[in-house]
């Protein structure tokens, strides 16, 4: 059951929704006519009702459809309009969980972004997913390969350079304007191991954490990002919590759920579950500086395998960095000896931490800082790890983007930050290089002065 969350200002949203799990064991889930007979009676109430009209393309894009067809009506929409909305869904859930007024427990039991998983599944399973695809969803192999000193500084060049972005656009169809994330040679895992062993910290637990932490860095975290796993560690252990890297770990799976390769994912769960699990037994918390790997062992394992207790210990055991700080602080377990207030700071809200429904923590962290005032941004950067750097998506990112950026432009804020990386770096685009992202771990550390 999901609740909405006070804080955030979801007036339309309902006061209790339900989630029912993914039918992925059902033969029909995979039956293309059966596929297309809901998608036509999800779009029929869709466009009867068009709230979520300005969430992102692709309700424009079925909407528009419907309008110019003839009739007016979904039954006269070509199945290249079905497919095309399929491709513009990223599978934020943000219209399942903060507008539409039709899922369960209303009789419609409208599932809008699940339907269009299936179809991704679908689609996947018919070998019709482009090959560029599906390169970007192997983040293991990609990053594994992209660290290596010699192919690290290779793979950089290219990623940021005029003719190498030519290359790119002329062989995968990435645009050449969408920015691609670093390489890093000296990753996450690297970093850690060469720490000195932590062993003055006196473990407290709280009412609901234990005290110590296995840090699932992530793909992103690890190999393109490693100082944001590095700040964690740090403010972690600055507020007396212990944490260790989980080192055998692999993607959360999340880049195939979007891709439609269910197979993929459960391959990524197989392995990653039980390791976690097990850390969960010997008395560990875990967490996760990613909000949409967070949200796949919250939401979609739990969604796709509800019986499983492994899943179910997992996911009653991960948390968001700040939903785990804020745990600490209501238990006065958290230090709030800060050095240097931030002053205002403009907080962008990631729509896989949104739907997460735990509320505002990041911002409720930030503002016990002294003389620090956080502005909040609910709107989506349109970014979605892949979906703004393909060729024909990155202009449309951007446009959904734009309602975001030209809030942010008009703020002198002295600070400007996003929870997702990947968000961070979009909107620096979008602000063309007038104002730089910091993650909000990055500004408490700096707070804290460690």
């Amino acid at each position: 059951m999901f609740t909405t969350n006070e804080d955030q200002i979801h007036e339309d949203s309902p006061e209790t929704t339900i989630r029912y799990p993914l039918d992925w064991h059902n033969p029909n889930f995979y039956d293309e006519g059966m596929l297309f007979t809901e998608l036509d009676r999800v779009f029929s109430i869709c466009h009867d009702c068009r709230r979520c009209f300005g969430l992102c393309h692709v309700f424009p894009t079925l909407f528009n459809a419907i309008d110019d067809s003839e009739d007016g009506e979904v039954e006269g929409l070509n199945r290249t309009v079905h497919w095309q909305v399929v491709e513009h869904c990223y599978l934020c859930d943000v219209c399942y969980l903060i507008k539409c007024p039709y899922i369960p427990p209303h009789p419609f039991a409208l599932d809008f972004p699940h339907l269009m998983l299936r179809a991704k599944v679908v689609k996947f399973r018919k070998s019709k997913t482009r090959l560029r695809d599906r390169l970007m969803a192997q983040t293991d192999l990609v990053g594994k390969l992209a660290s290596i000193p010699v192919v690290s500084m290779m793979v950089n060049r290219v990623n940021h350079s005029s003719i190498g972005r030519k290359f790119l656009d002329a062989t995968l169809e990435i645009h050449t304007d969408a920015v691609l994330p670093k390489y890093n040679t000296n990753t996450l895992a690297r970093r850690l191991k060469k720490r000195h062993e932590i062993t003055s910290i006196k473990v407290q637990a709280g009412t609901g954490t234990k005290g110590k932490v296995v840090l699932f860095g992530t793909c992103y975290g690890n190999y393109n990002e490693p100082t944001l796993g590095e700040d964690l560690v740090k403010i972690f252990e600055h507020n007396g919590i212990l944490v260790e890297l989980m080192e055998d770990s692999r993607c959360c799976g999340m880049p195939k759920l979007e891709l439609g390769d269910l197979d993929g994912v459960v391959a990524a769960k197989e392995y990653n579950i039980p390791r976690l699990a097990a850390r969960v037994d010997a008395g560990w918390d875990i967490v996760a500086p990613i909000p949409s790997c967070v949200l796949m062992f919250k939401q979609e394992l739990p969604l796709m395998f509800p019986e499983d207790p492994e899943v179910t210990t997992v996911k009653k055991s991960i948390f968001d960095p700040f939903e785990y700080l804020m745990l600490r602080h209501k238990d006065k377990l958290l230090n709030t000896d800060f050095e240097k207030p931030l002053g205002r700071v403009t907080y962008h809200i990631p729509c896989h931490l949104r739907v997460q429904n735990i509320g505002l923590k990041t911002r409720d962290c930030l503002l016990l800082i002294p003389d620090t005032e956080v502005k909040v941004m609910e709107h989506c950067s349109g970014h979605d790890g892949t979906y703004a750097v393909k060729r024909e998506f990155h202009e449309i990112s951007m446009k959904i983007a734009k309602p975001l950026l030209n809030r942010m432009a008009k703020l002198e804020a002295d600070w400007y930050g996003s929870d997702c990386p990947m968000a961070g770096r979009q909107i620096e685009k979008g602000l063309e290089g007038s104002k730089a992202v910091v993650a909000p771990l990055t500004l408490l550390r700096i707070a804290y002065g460690i």
